[in-house]
C-alpha cells in the first residue's frame, strides 16, 4: 500500500511540474511585422520537428494564396517516404490574428480546431522563415528555394534552439528537385 501511494505521489508530483513548465514558457515572440503580399507563394521545408503527418515527408513544400476573404489559403504537397512516392496533399486555411501585424495565425485544417502559427523569423528578403508554436511541439524552417547554405542552415537551427526547441528532433527533409516529369510546387 505505502508504495503504491509512493507512486501515485510521485506520478502527481511529475504532473505538476509539467503544467508548472508548460505554464512558466515564454510566448514565441513574432517578427514585428508580415507583409502578407511577398510571404505568399512556395515555401520549401529544410527541416522540421514535424506533426504526424509529416513524419516521413519528402520534397515538402507549403504554398501560401491570399484569398479575396483575407484568409490564406494553405497547400501543402509532399510524398510519403520516398521521392518515387506519389504526391500528398494537405489542405487548410489560415486565419490572422488581429493586431499581431500579420504574424501570428490560427491554421484550420479540420473545424473548429485552428493551430498556432507563429512567423517567428523571417528574413529582409522574405528567402527563409521560421514557423513556431508556444508549446514548442513543432517548428518548421522554410526557403524559397529547396536548399540553403549549410551556414544558413546553421543559423537557423540556432535561432530554433534559443526560442526553447529540442534541436535534436528537427529532421532535416529530404529535397531533389526537379521531380520526376519536372514539376514545381505550385500550390494548387
Amino acid at each position: 500500500m505505502r508504495f503504491a501511494k509512493t507512486i501515485l505521489m510521485s506520478g502527481a508530483l511529475a504532473l505538476m511540474s509539467s503544467v508548472s513548465l508548460a505554464a512558466d514558457m515564454v510566448p514565441i515572440k513574432p517578427v514585428e511585422k508580415v507583409d502578407l503580399q511577398r510571404f505568399m507563394g512556395p515555401w520549401y521545408v529544410i527541416a522540421s520537428i514535424p506533426s504526424a503527418l509529416e513524419k516521413k515527408a519528402y520534397n515538402a513544400v507549403e504554398t501560401y494564396k491570399l484569398a479575396p476573404n483575407g484568409h490564406i489559403d494553405t497547400v501543402f504537397h509532399y510524398r510519403n517516404s520516398a521521392f518515387t512516392n506519389p504526391i500528398k496533399t494537405i489542405k487548410s486555411t489560415g486565419f490572422v490574428t488581429p493586431n499581431t501585424n500579420n504574424a501570428v495565425w490560427g491554421v484550420q485544417i479540420v473545424w473548429p480546431i485552428k493551430a498556432q502559427y507563429v512567423i517567428a523569423y523571417l528574413d529582409d528578403n522574405y528567402g527563409e522563415t521560421i514557423i513556431a508554436r508556444d508549446k514548442r511541439d513543432y517548428v518548421w524552417i522554410m526557403a524559397r528555394t529547396p536548399t540553403i547554405p549549410q551556414a544558413d542552415y546553421d543559423a537557423m537551427v540556432a535561432r530554433v534552439a534559443a526560442m526553447g526547441y529540442k534541436v535534436n528532433d528537427i529532421r532535416k527533409v529530404p529535397q531533389q528537385w526537379p521531380e520526376t516529369g519536372g514539376t514545381e510546387p505550385s500550390g494548387n
